[in-house]
């Protein structure tokens, strides 16, 4: 790392809120599946019957805990490529042991973690049991729905945002605390500071419709892949399926912070990635493949796109070398297993 051009970077210039999850990461086998009733390869959300699997993982398991959930993946994969102490996340944990451990892994990443604490529910938790090549995935959101704007107000939190340079939301938080999301957006918006959101999932475009569009106007940069670019026009009765054409639509939607254009970001798999700007223009960016073999997890590949670029765009970077290092963290995420980065610090850009 070159140190001198951090200098004058300050700390914690990337504020990012989310949903925080400990993933509890084990290799199984099908008789577990069976067990709870789970396909090898598919992501639900825990019901009562997998309640007690959580226990059973860590008690007759050897788990891998990684800090998990969309948002925090990707502000370890910012962290990953920052200097130390650039990046601070919000979200809500319970008062337990998992919380504890969600602690402890968000910290050996080099995040910030400014949990909001509450008493009566635990800790939110992502089975993720590995079977070969596939994994299978059992959120359980639990106390991460429980944050509340109440906790962003007080002082000790609002202060983080204050000191913050650039703000990063997940679209899964639009299903916990729109009013906390609007607090941030605002503020950004009045100080001119870019505040970016990334779409997350193509239900929230159906059912949290509402909340996503209440948003967007404070949105300085938008992130989403191809199925979720598609899902938002779908929902908005535009007659499109052309990528290209509904990310310069959303580029143009109306605005609140008239001094910074709206970028719409659009991964697209293997495809190149599209970034759109509201004057017109859509730029094209090829994806440098990697061998099919060399594929691990692509879980958690869009985290890692995200946290490569705001890695960059908070340095002053230009768009080109954001998307130069998203992609760059992506293609070492998915040779791995989870949402995860490499255990070695690698040089950015390589040298």
């Amino acid at each position: 790392f070159n140190k001198d051009i951090y200098q004058n970077m300050g700390e914690y210039k990337l504020f990012c809120m989310g949903n925080p999850l400990l993933d509890i990461q084990v290799n199984g086998d099908e008789s577990l599946l069976n067990k709870y009733g789970l396909e090898a390869n598919a992501s639900i959300l825990a019901e009562e019957k997998h309640k007690p699997l959580f226990e059973e993982l860590v008690q007759d398991y050897t788990p891998a805990y990684v800090a998990g959930g969309a948002a925090q993946n990707a502000a370890r994969g910012a962290q990953y490529l920052l200097p130390p102490q650039s990046t601070v996340y919000v979200g809500c944990v319970g008062n337990d042991q998992f919380a504890v451990k969600l602690r402890q892994a968000a910290e050996k990443d080099g995040l910030r973690v400014e949990y909001m604490v509450v008493n009566d529910v635990p800790t939110g938790t992502c089975a993720a049991i590995i079977t070969g090549q596939n994994r299978s995935l059992v959120a359980n959101l639990s106390a991460a729905e429980k944050y509340h704007v109440s906790d962003i107000k007080t002082p000790e939190k609002w202060k983080w945002v204050v000191n913050a340079d650039y703000f990063y939301i997940g679209g899964f938080f639009l299903t916990v605390s729109v009013e906390s999301i609007l607090e941030v957006a605002k503020y950004a918006a009045e100080h001119n500071k870019p505040f970016t959101l990334n779409i997350s999932a193509a239900f929230l475009c159906q059912f949290f419709k509402d909340q996503l569009d209440s948003v967007l106007p404070y949105c300085d940069i938008l992130f989403g892949n191809e199925t979720e670019a598609e899902a938002y026009a779908t929902n908005h009765n535009w007659d499109t399926k052309d990528i290209k054409q509904i990310a310069l639509h959303i580029s143009k939607l109306p605005k609140v912070n008239s001094k910074r254009e709206r970028i719409v970001v659009i991964t697209q798999g293997e495809n190149a990635t599209l970034v759109a700007y509201s004057n017109g223009t859509v730029n094209e960016y090829p994806v440098t493949l990697i061998d099919k073999k060399d594929i691990v997890d692509t879980n958690g590949a869009g985290d890692a796109f995200v946290g490569g670029f705001l890695s960059q765009y908070v340095q002053d970077k230009t768009i080109d070398e954001s998307v130069a290092a998203a992609h760059w963290l992506a293609r070492k995420s998915i040779q791995l297993v989870g949402p995860a980065y490499p255990e070695e610090k690698l040089t950015y850009p390589p040298l």
